[in-house]
């Protein structure tokens, strides 16, 4: 009896609920250093970035081209999604960011292997390690993506495919090694915040040599070749405005000041951007343009992603205006002086931009907001360092690009024919069209 009263007493003891919660939490939530505010944070931005491709990239392009390859322009993006996120997780993010090499990391990561609910890469130590992978694979993506504008109208999807396998394996990934990754233009120390050298750059050479590569588009100087429907750009351009602050503030990879200081330096960049384009074609032609706003809204983003966690926000506005000047020239002047026909200007914009960013991230680089002084405090050797990446980075996309457009044209032609490009891609690659 005294023993059944004993076990009565302790069942109607008050269940002790702390302890069995710290009993069924993982391990590692009392000794990691991950943040739930930084972790947060990062879900956001990584779906900020992912929607920069789908939709906003795929209908920024899909607005400026013809009717007869709107559906074409935004089966590449959606491509470059599906393709790329998966040889991320094969192997592209083990090379990239696994590993501390001077040319490439390890594939200790293949197929993510090894990596648990509680493993942080060393760059960010304050979220979990897949979503970081999961972050770094939406920059992989739209970079690739990018690229297509240049040869839009015109060029084979399932040459695409093969190229754009190529290009991230032999162009993104070693970049971002060599930039993100522990490889030898990150110790060297130049300076790219979020991209301006391992995307913009990269991607606007990629795209200049493909174009020429490929050649010009059917009754291209003769033939009217306005955008099917520029609403759709200017939809387009507002989902990567918005994304661009995962983008750029989520490259600061936790919640914290220098996330806003870069989410506010690349939007009022991206206003300056849009307003000097705008001013620009008033004053030439009488009309602001609502292609040209928007190319100027991407141009100012572009240009300020590299500096944008090393500037403060009156910089912001200082690049934006020069990047509206500065990709206002290379794609009038410089595309007419050169002939070479880059379809939706993705050299032009991304590749002059980046490469401008990368360079006034050297002379406006703050001590306070990033840990490094530029030109204007006193350091002009950060500008050479700077130049030394941009002399890399375009050497190296150029180079491999083209090699690789002539490895895939041995396998595949990578043109359509005239007669396809005639009646249209949506219906020569996909057998569907826009009613």
């Amino acid at each position: 009896m005294g023993a059944l009263s004993c076990r009565a007493a302790k069942l109607a003891a008050p269940i002790n609920l702390a302890a069995i919660i710290s009993f069924a939490t993982p391990a590692f939530a009392g000794t990691s250093d991950i943040s739930a505010a930084d972790t947060a944070w990062m879900i956001v931005a990584t779906a900020l970035v992912l929607m920069m491709t789908l939709p906003g990239l795929a209908l920024f392009y899909s607005g400026m081209v013809r009717k007869k390859n709107v559906l074409a322009t935004m089966a590449q993006s959606l491509a470059a999604v599906a393709v790329i996120s998966i040889l991320w997780v094969a192997f592209g993010y083990s090379l990239a960011f696994v590993g501390h090499g001077p040319w490439l990391g390890t594939l200790d990561r293949w197929f993510l292997a090894g990596m648990t609910m509680d493993s942080v890469n060393p760059a960010a130590k304050t979220i979990p390690e897949s979503l970081f992978m999961l972050y770094q694979m939406t920059f992989a993506i739209i970079t690739v993506a990018l690229v297509a504008g240049s040869v839009a109208d015109r060029m084979r999807f399932s040459a695409y495919l093969l190229f754009s396998i190529g290009w991230f394996t032999f162009v993104y990934v070693p970049l971002a090694h060599w930039v993100w990754g522990g490889g030898f233009l990150g110790t060297a120390g130049v300076l790219d915040f979020a991209g301006g050298l391992v995307v913009h750059l990269s991607a606007g050479v990629g795209g200049l040599v493909a174009a020429r590569v490929m050649g010009r588009r059917r009754g291209y100087g003769t033939e009217n070749l306005s955008p099917f429907d520029l609403s759709l750009a200017v939809m387009g351009t507002g989902l990567l405005w918005v994304g661009w602050f995962g983008f750029n503030g989520g490259s600061a990879l936790a919640a914290n000041s220098r996330a806003v200081m870069a989410i506010t330096a690349t939007h009022l960049a991206a206003c300056a951007g849009a307003l000097t384009w705008g001013a620009i074609e008033w004053s030439i032609q009488r009309k602001p343009s609502v292609l040209g706003m928007i190319s100027g809204a991407v141009a100012g983003l572009g240009t300020i992603t590299p500096a944008s966690g090393y500037v403060v926000p009156w910089h912001g506005i200082v690049i934006g205006v020069i990047a509206g000047l500065v990709c206002f020239w290379a794609c009038t002047w410089l595309k007419r002086r050169f002939n070479y026909d880059d379809s939706l200007d993705v050299f032009g914009v991304h590749g002059v931009g980046g490469m401008t960013g990368i360079l006034l991230a050297g002379v406006f680089a703050t001590a306070s907001i990033g840990g490094t002084s530029g030109l204007l405090e006193g350091n002009p050797q950060l500008l050479l360092i700077q130049l030394y990446g941009c002399a890399v980075t375009l050497a190296w996309s150029a180079g491999v690009t083209y090699l690789l457009l002539k490895l895939v044209s041995a396998f595949v032609p990578i043109r359509v024919s005239s007669q396809q490009e005639l009646e249209g891609l949506d219906i020569s690659q996909h057998g569907e069209a826009l009613q």
